[in-house]
């Protein structure tokens, strides 16, 4: 039997534990099974297998790495793996947009993406090692094959709900986010 688990490569440069190598693995596989189960083109997978493998290539990067990549001195420091991992990836060539993009915001979302970055922001919500709301989040798993949109907005709203229960910020683009969805 073929192993499930997707071929995870990584950037040298990339600063990733164990514990954060299995949850870039977990997200990868969900999004190259969403993609299998809706049929999207061989581009469009290819571009959501990428955006997984690499959206949390420098979660585990030091702080003052991550500010210095992304060129951001305010912003809370755990927002900031994302944007630093598509600098790294820009320079080292990476052109697809869609996938830039969804891995510079997948962590507070953003109102005009691409459905490469929507399925991204779901995957890493709802990959299936993370312990909260596990059978809430394994039914919206479930349901982005059959009704992507549907399923993106409710990962929205549980992504907010999620927030602010555990006493978190909102950012403003998680906001107007939110909002083009209504």
């Amino acid at each position: 039997m073929a192993d499930p688990t997707p071929t995870i490569v990584l950037p040298a440069w990339a600063q990733v534990t164990e514990a954060r190598r299995g949850h870039i693995e977990r997200v990868t596989a969900l999004l190259d099974t969403w993609a299998g189960a809706l049929g999207v083109g061989a581009r469009e997978a290819a571009a959501w297998h990428d955006a997984g493998q690499w959206h949390d290539a420098l979660r585990d990067a030091p702080d003052d790495a991550l500010r210095t990549l992304a060129g951001d001195a305010t912003s809370p420091v755990k927002t900031l793996h994302g944007p630093a991992a598509a600098v790294r990836l820009a320079h080292d060539g990476e052109a697809r947009a869609d996938v830039l993009d969804a891995i510079r915001h997948h962590t507070i979302g953003r109102r005009d993406w691409a459905r490469t970055g929507r399925a991204l922001y779901m995957a890493d919500f709802l990959e299936p090692g993370r312990r909260f709301a596990r059978a809430d989040r394994a039914f919206l798993a479930a349901q982005v094959p059959h009704d992507f949109e549907g399923a993106f907005r409710q990962v929205v709203r549980a992504r907010i709900e999620w927030a602010l229960r555990e006493g978190h910020a909102v950012f403003e683009p998680t906001i107007a986010l939110w909002n083009s969805l209504q």
